[in-house]
């Protein structure tokens, strides 16, 4: 395969970026449409290569789950839901329609890991006990993002953070650990969709899974010399660069 060395760079960058600082889809996804692959194939190609990375991304926060483990159990259900609609929608519809979406996607989940950390500093927490009508918002906003993150995905991490903190959650390693588990049942879904329903490029899955895993893993030692906000604007910066060229494509 001659796309082999493109396809794992751009999965070993993004899996680094996933693991830093969020936003790999923004680097992922771009190369697969670079190299001529169908948008809505790409998509869900992306999907189910990355998803090693969300599992060990998961399974790295499983201690801290240990004391919020209602709030898993009660937000579960609208992400597997959500996730599978999502991703049944995204194989229903029209290449050229997909095509003229994307690059509202992309500058939409661009614009989401710029502002996610002000975002979150912005939103007002919750100081006293939930009501039933907080949580009745908070699984419906789940419900919203299992559906955006089957049908695309880069961003939900930050959209799941900010809603974990206007919850009233404080311990990051908490809403991490929440947010990652979560993140890979929305994608877990979309994916096991996506395979049965033969809309994924294996050949490109087998580089980028390998790739994903291996910038994870590096980006471990890279973190600890260079700064992480440097890295997010780099990626708004690339993503934003995307999302234009791709409104003139």
């Amino acid at each position: 395969m001659r796309d082999a060395p493109i396809v794992f760079i751009a999965a070993f960058i993004a899996g680094g970026m996933n693991a830093i600082a969020g936003g790999g889809t923004l680097i992922s996804f771009p190369a697969l449409l670079w190299l001529g692959r169908h948008p809505i194939l790409a998509n869900a190609t992306n999907t189910v290569a990355l998803l090693p990375g969300s599992l060990a991304g998961a399974f790295g926060f499983r201690h801290e789950l240990k004391r919020i483990r209602h709030w898993l159990l009660i937000l579960l259900w609208p992400s597997l839901v959500g996730g599978f609609l999502g991703s049944y929608v995204l194989l229903h519809t029209p290449e050229r329609m997909f095509r003229g979406i994307i690059p509202y996607l992309l500058l939409f989940a661009t614009i989401l890991l710029m502002i996610g950390p002000q975002l979150q500093r912005w939103l007002p927490r919750s100081t006293t006990s939930i009501s039933a009508r907080r949580w009745a918002a908070l699984v419906f906003f789940q419900l919203l993002v299992g559906f955006y993150g089957g049908y695309f995905g880069a961003g939900i991490g930050i959209l799941m953070l900010a809603a974990l903190e206007l919850m009233g959650l404080t311990d990051i390693h908490q809403m991490n650990g929440l947010k990652n588990v979560l993140a890979f049942t929305i994608n877990g879904i979309a994916a096991l969709y996506f395979i049965r329903s033969g809309a994924v490029l294996w050949g490109d899955v087998l580089w980028m899974a390998i790739g994903a895993l291996a910038g994870g893993y590096a980006s471990a030692a890279i973190a600890r010399r260079v700064d992480r906000i440097w890295v997010r604007r780099t990626v708004v910066a690339i993503g934003f660069l995307v999302a234009f060229r791709s409104f003139f494509h």
